[in-house]
């Protein structure tokens, strides 16, 4: 395949359209707020993104690389088909379930980052281990993207894959870094609508090529291979519903969609860019999953491309720029690769903002220097970002399969966050002790059920499981929403346990060593920690929310307002009054 300096030409102005959007994006990021809160700027922008805006930037942070290539990767592939493709509908319930449960909430409160109301109710140990998961579930996301672009454009311009993935991270790691949120919300719109504009242009042409068959036909016949639209046996459904669970629920606890639920210029318009993004995320899988299908009808021994097929070489993960290349014409398929370029860094920046600025604020300013200067906080955003970016591109070059990276990605914000974020928000009376108990039990669980994708064998059986090809033992069970389950009841029995042998005296004081039952603080917290309902938020929102600095942590955030109810019990003001 010869070097295509139409392809190199193609690219090159996209990503200039691109970073150019970024740097115009970061120069309104500087004229936004006061010069005092620049951090915040960088982070949550001036909480006045609209809905236009809005849907788009939520709608790409899922739809980037990853998902438009896993699923085409998963309809193409024999043993799955478009059965198990379940990015489309997992993802978009989990956008309907955090704007119907989980966006309110949040952005009536006021936060920063996803991690604040752990922060504050479990202090900052807390907060700084669940950092962890929250950052490998960003780096592992964002070098799936990554590895996507790669393999993009290097099919299609024959260009060194390493040489294609580090200046695609450096371009998106430029405008991130120089415009925080800004950048990314306003690329977005670029670049959700060059993948729309680019695959479908792609699509009617790759259909019609004359080594394709009928799409129709071979969704339910053998032709070349399986039929494309797959199926599920009856031992594997509880992998599938397994699996299911943990994109849909494991796709809310990100601060990728935090960040633009806490931009948002209101909680209802929060919740309203949450639905948004869901439809947006269906329609944007639909060409997908043809492209998906149009690849398992191909007879590919009559194109340029020969024999074997691309699942035989083992280039399945690229089947869609394998598509673009070879069943379209030459500037169709510069036009789409462009564009799919283009569109792939609209989820890697917000992994790598994300990941940034939750280190940036939660274990930087508020575990370490809570009188830190928002210069300061802006400076350690910026070289964050930087570091966060060179890890993924890392990570990225080590990718083998992009759906496989993809569900790894969700794995432990699923077992580890999501449970912990139920509680935080929606069960009264979890402390620090129950906390750090189902952090550990869901962290044991999961690794114990073993890991394919890192050769990891399980330590713990369950039942229905056999051993593959390559002597790894692979689970049928799902322990992924065992370790879940037992994560979540682990925090609430532990909490309760913890609170009622100190309240009782069966405990001594000293012994509470987290200060997270009979602290003086800590037992305010145990005191506001209310099941949140519609009825009991105070909500202003059409004010934006902007927070104090100040030197203590518990003064740091800013969702006193949103329990004024509380203030005026008897109980709370006899506290007060002592």
């Amino acid at each position: 395949m010869a070097f295509h300096v139409e392809g190199l030409v193609a690219i090159v102005v996209f990503y200039l359209a691109i970073l150019a959007v970024g740097i115009w994006a970061a120069w309104k990021t500087k004229n936004t707020g006061s010069e005092g809160d620049r951090s915040e700027a960088i982070i949550v922008g001036g909480r006045d993104i609209g809905l236009l805006v809005g849907g788009f930037t939520m709608t790409a942070t899922w739809v980037g690389g990853g998902y438009i290539n896993g699923t085409a990767e998963a309809v193409y592939v024999p043993d799955y088909g478009l059965a198990w493709a379940q990015a489309p509908i997992g993802y978009s319930l989990s956008l309907v379930l955090g704007g119907l449960f989980f966006a309110k909430p949040m952005r009536s409160k006021g936060y920063v980052t996803m991690l604040d109301p752990f922060q504050q109710l479990y202090g900052k140990r807390m907060g700084g281990l669940l950092f962890i998961p929250a950052l490998m579930g960003e780096m592992f996301w964002a070098a799936a993207i990554f590895s996507a672009l790669g393999a993009t454009i290097s099919v299609i311009i024959d260009i060194n894959v390493n040489i294609s993935v580090i200046i695609s991270a450096l371009i998106a790691t430029l405008y991130t870094l120089v415009g925080g949120v800004y950048s990314v919300a306003y690329t977005d719109v670029v670049q959700l609508f060059c993948i729309f504009l680019g695959l479908w242009i792609s699509v009617p042409f790759a259909m019609s090529h004359p080594a394709v068959t009928d799409i129709g036909l071979t969704a339910v016949h053998h032709v070349y291979q399986a039929p494309w639209l797959g199926s599920i046996n009856s031992l594997d459904i509880y992998t599938w519903l397994d699996n299911f669970f943990l994109l849909t629920l494991g796709g809310i606890p990100w601060q990728a969609y935090f960040q633009r639920v806490l931009s948002s210029s209101s909680a209802t318009y929060a919740q309203v860019l949450s639905f948004l993004a869901a439809f947006g995320c269906l329609v944007m899988a639909i060409p997908a999953v043809l492209i998906g299908a149009i690849g398992a009808s191909t007879a590919w021994n009559q194109t340029e491309y020969g024999v074997p097929d691309p699942k035989s070489k083992k280039e399945a993960d690229m089947i869609l720029p394998i598509v673009l290349q070879y069943l379209c014409p030459v500037y169709i398929s510069f036009f789409g690769l462009g564009a799919v370029s283009a569109a792939v860094m609209s989820s890697a920046d917000s992994s790598i903002l994300s990941a940034s600025s939750m280190f940036a604020r939660n274990i930087y300013q508020l575990a370490f220097r809570q009188n830190a200067s928002d210069r300061e906080i802006v400076w350690v955003i910026r070289i964050t970002v930087l570091l966060f970016g060179a890890s993924a591109t890392a990570m990225a070059l080590l990718a083998s399969s992009v759906y496989g990276l993809w569900y790894l990605s969700s794995d432990l914000i699923y077992i580890i966050i999501f449970p912990q974020l139920l509680c935080v928000l929606f069960i009264k009376g979890t402390n620090t002790y129950g906390a750090i108990a189902g952090y550990l039990f869901g962290l044991v669980l999961r690794i114990t059920g073993g890991e394919p994708y890192l050769y990891l064998q399980p330590l713990i059986l369950y039942p229905g499981w056999y051993q593959d090809d390559n002597n790894l033992y692979i689970q049928r069970f799902p322990f992924k929403t065992l370790a879940m389950l037992t994560s979540f009841f682990t925090n609430v029995i532990v909490s309760y346990l913890a609170k009622y042998l100190f309240e009782s005296g069966t405990l001594p004081p000293k012994l509470d060593f987290l200060d997270a039952v009979v602290a003086r603080y800590s037992r305010e917290h145990m005191d506001k920690a209310t099941l949140v309902k519609s009825d009991n938020i105070v909500l202003n929102e059409l004010a934006p929310v902007n927070p104090r600095h100040s030197l203590t942590l518990s003064s740091t955030f800013t969702n006193k307002e949103a329990f004024n109810y509380v203030d005026s019990s008897p109980e709370l003001s006899n506290t007060e009054d002592n």
